[in-house]
This record gives structure tokens, sequence and C-alpha cells, in this order.
């Protein structure tokens, strides 16, 4: 699974708009919205803070271990 996919279902598994996510996050709207489109890949540090903010691993939201 890509990053941009396992991105969509952590969100969508909190019942989160893409909106919702980016004003939680401290993100804007369009970042969040080419993450999860393939657009654009999350720097290290957001990559870190989506993990917190999902409670997952960081190798979780790469797509290294399920």
């Amino acid at each position: 699974m890509e990053f941009k996919d396992i991105l969509k279902d952590l969100r969508m598994e909190k019942g989160l708009t893409q909106e919702e996510l980016a004003k939680q996050i401290n993100f804007s709207l369009s970042v969040v919205n080419k993450w999860e489109n393939g657009k654009k890949n999350p720097s290290v540090d957001a990559i870190k803070v989506l993990a917190k903010f999902f409670n997952v691993s960081t190798d979780y939201l790469l797509g290294l271990e399920e």
C-alpha cells in the first residue's frame, strides 16, 4: 500500500475530511490534498506529525509494515 492510500484510510477511519485533518495537524488543505492524490510527498517532519496524530509508526505510514 502506498502512503497516499494509507493516509486516506487513516483519515477516513477517524471520520475526518481533508480540511478537518489539515486544521488539526496545522497544515494547509492543499498540502493534505496533494499528499492523498500522490502529487507531493510529505517531509520527514510531516510524517512524524501524522504518525503521532494517528498513533501509528512512521514505518506503517510509509507502508513498510502492516
